[in-house]
């Protein structure tokens, strides 16, 4: 079965990050952005993450930080992939020697998206920005809900509709999921991962294992139910194109095209 990747965002605790694991999450996220709810430091930071079985990914979240921190935290933390949430250009993201991909914020719901003509404007203008990043060497796109003034973690959905169906890059879908909508998230986009963070929380910084562990739940049930669909139009003659698959080998298996 194909399964798409779940990342825990805002991890501050080894117990958190532990039980993220645990659960079957594949990668967990560290936020270094001193304005953020979740932010750690670097010391913070490694003992989060020491504990973790081998396999699963640690990630390093940064919003227009200095270079140097940067490498300050690629030298002291076995960091698998750079999350970059502010306005870094593509060039710029590619200096580290590790990893990235690169965060778009995408408008929350509005009768105005629901129209074909702004939709279809939307749509464009995220894939060109997208392809920009992706064209530089991205392993990812993330795609997050926009709110003025919020860099991340809006803790709100936006509309999975504005998202390319067909797309050269690999999809990581975060904003506002949870447990009840993780499900159809992944029918509507078809994403390579999943990015929760306030969804699996019992307060900013402060995961709930339960919570995580019906997150992931809700992601396998996607996932098998997504594998028979395309089992269904393999055997009517129909084929998925290629997208890289873990962090860099190509898969049918998934990436939404």
């Amino acid at each position: 079965m194909a399964e798409t990747l779940i990342k825990v965002c805002g991890v501050t605790r080894a117990d958190d990050a532990g039980a993220a694991a645990g659960a079957g999450a594949g990668a967990v996220g560290l936020v270094f952005y001193p304005d953020s709810r979740r932010a750690v430091t670097l010391g913070e930071a490694c003992a989060a993450v020491r504990g973790l079985p081998k396999g699963v990914k640690v990630v390093g979240l940064f919003v227009d930080a200095a270079a140097a921190a940067v490498r300050e935290a690629c030298a002291e933390l076995p960091l698998d992939l750079l999350q970059f949430h502010g306005a870094e250009e593509p060039e710029w993201c590619g200096q580290f020697g590790v990893p990235w991909m690169k965060a778009l914020r995408v408008g929350a719901p509005s009768a105005a998206s629901a129209t074909p003509a702004a939709r279809a404007q939307a749509e464009e203008s995220l894939s060109e920005r997208a392809g920009r990043y992706h064209q530089a060497g991205a392993a990812a796109i993330l795609l997050d809900t926009f709110k003025q003034g919020v860099a991340g973690g809006t803790g709100e959905a936006f509309d999975w509709g504005l998202i390319p169906q067909r797309r050269p890059w690999r999809l990581a879908l975060a904003g506002g999921l949870h447990a009840g909508n993780v499900g159809a998230a992944i029918a509507a986009a078809r994403p390579w991962a999943v990015d929760v963070s306030g969804g699996v929380e019992e307060a900013p910084g402060r995961k709930s294992r339960a919570k995580i562990e019906a997150f992931v739940r809700a992601v396998r049930e996607a996932d098998r139910r997504n594998d028979a669909q395309r089992n269904g139009n393999q055997r009517n003659g129909q084929t998925e194109l290629q997208v890289a698959d873990g962090w860099g080998e190509p898969s049918a298996a998934g990436g939404g095209l």
